[in-house]
Parts: structure tokens; C-alpha cells; sequence
């Protein structure tokens, strides 16, 4: 089934993440933050890879999650506030995001946590879920992407598959928003041409 492609050319309908969770399960959203933090946070998340700070990412739970690349090949670097000012100024828009989404839908999302992520040019993540088996408490997945001037030719979309309906893929445009039902939408990270950088992060409730 071929895939609706949102890359900047199409037109998308204009719902609020609650509106978008509620009626399709998932919501895509450009310029969520500003071009200037945007470019902060990539520069910070290059700086992180160029360091060594990134490790490969593992798949799977627990505290030593197998590294398998045929399934997963980004390199990640977790996030924690007073890092810098740029990953607090986003993290407080990410606790702006978790208190509009409790107070429209009332899910309980009582925390949130995120990692850099690196795709370098041919890495991919294969079609999963990002809720574990062992534990549910991820509800809502959002990805925050911090590419310039990406091109359809540059591959790397995140591509969704909501049940019974087409797939779609979404382009890493900087300052994009994607966001979906952890537990429900299964998702998928295309071969990416050039390096791609992002922010994943999950809402989770309280156990």
C-alpha cells in the first residue's frame, strides 16, 4: 500500500495534539519550537556524537538492552535537565505539552524522559512499538526533529501504520513535531541518506 508522504508539500489538517490523539491516534505539528533552539539543540546533539558521548542503542528493556543493528541503528545520549539552557528550555516545553495533554484527554502522563538520537547516513530502525512487553508505562511517543533543509531524496522518514489505513511518512524537517499512542502505533525509521538527528521522548504513567 503506498504511503501519504508529509514533507512540507501537503497540506495538513489543522489539529491540536490532543485533537490529533484522540482522532487518528497520532499528530504531526511544524515549527513546534523556535528555529533558534532548534539549531541549539542540533548543534548540542553533533557535539554530543563528535565527543563520543552517543552510545549505539540497544533494543529491549532493562538496563543492558542488546545492540542489534539489523534492527536499530542510531546512537542515542539521554537527557536530563541542567544539561544546558537550551535542553531546559526544551524540556519545559515538553511539561507545557504533558499538562495540555492530561488536561484535554486525561491520560495520568506523570513524567517525561528523552535521548538525542543519530541516525548516521544507511541506519534505520525497523517497524516496533515502543511500549515494552514488561512495561506500560510509555503512553504517548514525541519526536522532536532537528534537521535543515531536508529533502525527500534524503530518505530517513518516520513512517506510521495505523491499523487498517495506508502508512505515513513524515520527513525530519526541523522543528517538526510527530507524536502517537505508544502502545498502539507501530512506527518505523526509513534508511536515512544523510546524517539524521532528533529527540525521542516518551510520556509515561506512573506505575
Amino acid at each position: 500500500m503506498p504511503a501519504i508522504s508529509f514533507d512540507g508539500a501537503f497540506a495538513v489538517p489543522a489539529l491540536s495534539p490532543a485533537e490529533g490523539l484522540r482522532h487518528a491516534g497520532w499528530c504531526m505539528q511544524d515549527h513546534f519550537l523556535p528555529a533558534g533552539l532548534t539549531a541549539q539543540l542540533a548543534a548540542e546533539s553533533l557535539s554530543a556524537m563528535r565527543s563520543g558521548q552517543m552510545k549505539g542503542a540497544g533494543v529491549g528493556s532493562g538496563h543492558a538492552p542488546l545492540l542489534q543493528p539489523d534492527i536499530r541503528g542510531d546512537h542515542i545520549q539521554w537527557l536530563e535537565a541542567g544539561r544546558s539552557g537550551a535542553v531546559d528550555r526544551y524540556l519545559a516545553s515538553m511539561e507545557a505539552l504533558r499538562q495540555q495533554l492530561n488536561r484535554e484527554l486525561f491520560l495520568g502522563l506523570d513524567e517525561y524522559e528523552s535521548h538525542f538520537a543519530l541516525y548516521a547516513p544507511g541506519a534505520f530502525y525497523r517497524a516496533h512499538l515502543d511500549r515494552f512487553r514488561d512495561d506500560d508505562k510509555r503512553t504517548v511517543s514525541v519526536v522532536i526533529y532537528l534537521n535543515a533543509d531536508w529533502l525527500p531524496e534524503h530518505g530517513g522518514a518516520l513512517r506510521l501504520h495505523p491499523e487498517g489505513e495506508s502508512c505515513i511518512d513524515i520527513l525530519p524537517e526541523a522543528g517538526r513535531m510527530a507524536l502517537f499512542l505508544s502502545g498502539e502505533m507501530l512506527h518505523e525509521v526509513l534508511p536515512t541518506a544523510r546524517e539524521r538527528l532528533s529527540i525521542a521522548g516518551w510520556f509515561r504513567r506512573r506505575a
